[in-house]
């Protein structure tokens, strides 16, 4: 398998980009590291977060043995529920994430009723809790999403454009290959190389610029659960039309993107759920 990975018109050229480290004749995949880089980096930005608002950071660390355990359940059922064809005749592969299939999505779901859960069991604010965790989440998201650029994977449609991506056929999975791709398909010293959009770097990067946006807004909030409200419908808002691109849809029986649709519902209740909160307090005010 060729490595290259390539952004031609930005002049980045990596010759040899490997997609795991092996420690003591054991492979672990950076993958697995940057999805682990992305949880610490999250949880520790909801206990600063907390300690910023006198909370007590360490009920965060206590939920984030349960959450991040969870998460990755959740997101990896998600993943397989509508990848079922990839898993049905090799279900113990359903247990192994090594090489990517986990769906943000079915993470975020697993993670607000381990938050709900947790704070009954406490007598904590679910809502002042999302608050905080979700400063955590979209940052673990942001850096999260680089694990795909090493499995050279959640890309989509062929472009030409200032940040098309080139990657070698050889290293991608043949069925994220379009015919689109095929058509414009070039080679290079015998190595057939397709050019796509870097879908994992524009989510990378709406993440960042969502975590910004909360990190200023954050000290005008007006009542709890406010913030995790703003993350999903300025998340779900740019997964919407970045899930549009991607050739590794997971999709209903019908052909739609199921991503898509959730985002698309996860926008329109949180603005709703806002705009109710923001009428009531200017009411009662």
């Amino acid at each position: 398998m060729h490595r290259m990975i390539d952004f031609p018109h930005i002049g980045i050229h990596l010759k040899s980009v490997g997609d795991h480290i092996t420690i003591f004749g054991f492979d672990i995949a950076y993958y697995g590291i940057v999805i682990g880089i992305g949880i610490l980096a999250g949880i520790f930005i909801a206990a600063m977060e907390a300690k910023r608002t006198g909370q007590n950071p360490e009920d965060y660390y206590d939920l984030a043995i349960y959450a991040v355990i969870f998460s990755i359940i959740g997101a990896r059922i998600y993943y397989v529920i509508f990848s079922w064809d990839m898993y049905k005749r090799d279900i113990l592969s359903v247990f192994n994430i090594r090489q990517g299939g986990l769906a943000i999505y079915g993470g975020v779901i697993a993670a607000v009723i381990t938050v709900t859960v947790f704070a009954r069991r406490r007598n904590l604010s679910a809502p002042l809790l999302m608050d905080t965790a979700g400063l955590g989440l979209v940052a673990g998201q942001m850096i999260g999403r680089w694990g795909n650029f090493f499995n050279r994977e959640a890309f989509g449609e062929y472009t030409d454009w200032l940040l098309a991506m080139r990657l070698p056929v050889d290293a991608v999975r043949g069925s994220d290959i379009t015919d689109l791709m095929r058509k414009h398909m070039e080679t290079v010293d015998d190595v057939s190389f397709i050019q796509v959009h870097p879908t994992f770097l524009y989510e990378s990067l709406w993440c960042l610029l969502i975590l910004i946006l909360l990190l200023i807004y954050r000290k005008h909030k007006q009542f709890d659960g406010e913030i995790f409200l703003l993350y999903l419908a300025g998340y779900g808002f740019g997964r919407f039309w970045i899930e549009r691109l991607r050739t590794d849809q997971l999709l209903l029986p019908n052909g739609f993107p199921v991503s898509q649709l959730l985002a698309g519902i996860l926008v329109v209740g949180s603005v709703l759920f806002l705009l109710y909160n923001w009428r009531r307090l200017r009411y009662f005010d």
